[in-house]
């Protein structure tokens, strides 16, 4: 089994501040025992050959991914050439996509309350779905990821952890145990069967807090930045 984290953002990204580069995030990772991460920034694929042979030496598979702004709902994609995947204009373009090549398409954070989730929009448009998130930021008493683990259900569709990691210290609290040798085809193909366990624990209320403080008092990129866009205490759910 893989230890996977498919959403991951650096401080490339064109849009929101981070204090930690993809250097000190491979690190990160590799300490914690990770075989597989993507860093998905905001409407930019990420391509730095010399980070992703970094990684390698470091045991990690960086597999490619965008976090894309799609009329104003946030879609992750991975493993798609970036030219095909920052083509994508509608929610509808999504299934010409994926005949593209072998990637996937993931509902993040889907229930959450932000303008920038899918909410309804998932319903309208199942089909072109390969799976849902189950994100970092919950605890105890508030999980706005239960919505999303009830339709992943009624609609067939596995449930992947991942980090949604602004802060280094989300990544190893929730992630994805993926059943597939060390190959990012084999993982995609994996995680579309459902050949995955959500591995997922509350955030401790403090951390928490103080992810979204940061997050919150972090301003956001300069629109112009923008624009270049074209463990311990575990509790395994099988799903």
């Amino acid at each position: 089994m893989l230890k996977v984290d498919l959403h991951l953002h650096t401080d490339d990204d064109p849009l929101d501040s981070m204090p930690h580069d993809g250097y000190a995030l491979v690190d990160r990772a590799a300490a914690l025992g990770f075989d597989a991460v993507a860093i998905t920034l905001h409407d930019r694929q990420h391509e730095d050959a010399r980070l992703t042979a970094y990684a390698r030496e470091r045991g990690i598979l960086l597999i490619r991914g965008v976090e894309r702004t799609i009329r104003r709902r946030h879609v992750l994609l991975l493993n798609f050439d970036a030219s095909a995947a920052h083509g994508v204009r509608s929610l509808d373009d999504l299934a010409s996509l994926r005949r593209t090549g072998n990637g996937l398409v993931i509902a993040p954070h889907p229930f959450f309350p932000d303008r920038s989730c899918l909410r309804s929009a998932l319903d309208a448009h199942a089909g072109v779905f390969d799976a849902v998130e189950w994100s970092y930021f919950w605890a105890r008493g508030v999980n706005f990821n239960k919505p999303a683990l009830r339709w992943a259900r009624a609609h067939g569709k596995p449930v992947v952890g991942n980090s949604d990691l602004h802060d280094l210290r989300q990544l190893g609290r929730t992630y994805s145990l993926v059943d597939a040798p060390r190959d990012v085809d084999a993982i995609v193909d994996a995680i579309r069967a459902g050949r995955l366990h959500l591995v997922t624990s509350p955030a401790p209320a403090f951390e928490l807090a103080s992810v979204f403080g940061r997050m919150c008092l972090r301003p956001n990129k300069p629109a112009s930045r923008a624009g270049m866009a074209v463990s311990s205490g575990e509790a395994i759910q099988t799903l």
